[in-house]
């Protein structure tokens, strides 16, 4: 597995600086790597893959095809000439909007059940190797619940019930919040799961240290 400058992915940036923010030490040193995408130095401590996921509607399509079309509410001066040189709008505002370099990143996405089948199955299978620990961060561009975040968790934790390799965490991040769900055997539901809620000022943080290490990358 090849290391690549860790940066070069805006979205693999963010996560691991909000979990850095919101969940502490252990994830300060990971790198930008690939199968999966953040990892601990060593390679064997903490793997983490990264990926998103949208609403499979009309609803969100037609949200996303207004945002690229510049037809939802214009964000504040500053932040239209932040996504204007960078490209990337995500954790600014409220989400309503979309920059250029997210377009194939969102378009791609698989609504979330999609996603989760088809990371359960690669990490079973070895796909992304074997870790200490094994996480699964998901973008959402739409605002997840808490109730939707159980319904995931326990959905993800069915599905892997039987493997050999699996995840230990699953990650759910949406503009304003961070669902971390514990999906080790043996804990009650009410433990499983903590929301951390992510300020304004903590959006604006995560873009610009990830918009920095991007920058950095191309000097």
């Amino acid at each position: 597995m090849a290391k690549r400058p860790f940066g070069t992915c805006f979205f693999e940036s963010y996560a691991q600086i909000s979990l850095a923010v919101l969940l502490g030490h252990e994830y300060d040193c990971l790198v930008n790597i690939d199968r999966p995408d953040l990892q601990s130095n060593d390679g064997h401590s903490l793997g983490i893959e990264v990926t998103r996921a949208m609403e499979e509607s009309k609803k969100a399509e037609d949200a996303l095809l207004k945002d690229i079309a510049g037809i939802t509410p214009a964000p504040e001066d500053d932040e239209f000439d932040l996504i204007r040189e960078n490209g990337y709008a995500y954790g600014l505002g409220k989400g309503r909007y979309i920059g250029t370099k997210e377009l194939s990143y969102w378009s791609m996405a698989l609504p979330l059940r999609r996603i989760i089948e088809s990371k359960v199955s690669k990490v079973g299978n070895g796909f992304y190797g074997r870790f200490d620990k094994m996480g699964l961060f998901v973008f959402n561009r739409d605002n997840l619940r808490e109730a939707d975040a159980v319904k995931v968790m326990n959905y993800t934790m069915s599905l892997q019930k039987y493997l050999d390799i699996r995840y230990d965490r699953l990650y759910l991040a949406d503009i304003d919040d961070l669902f971390v769900c514990k999906l080790e055997d043996g804990l009650k539901e009410s433990s499983r799961i903590v929301r951390y809620t992510i300020s304004q000022e903590q959006r604006q943080m995560f873009f610009s240290n990830a918009i920095m290490r991007q920058k950095q990358t191309k000097i």
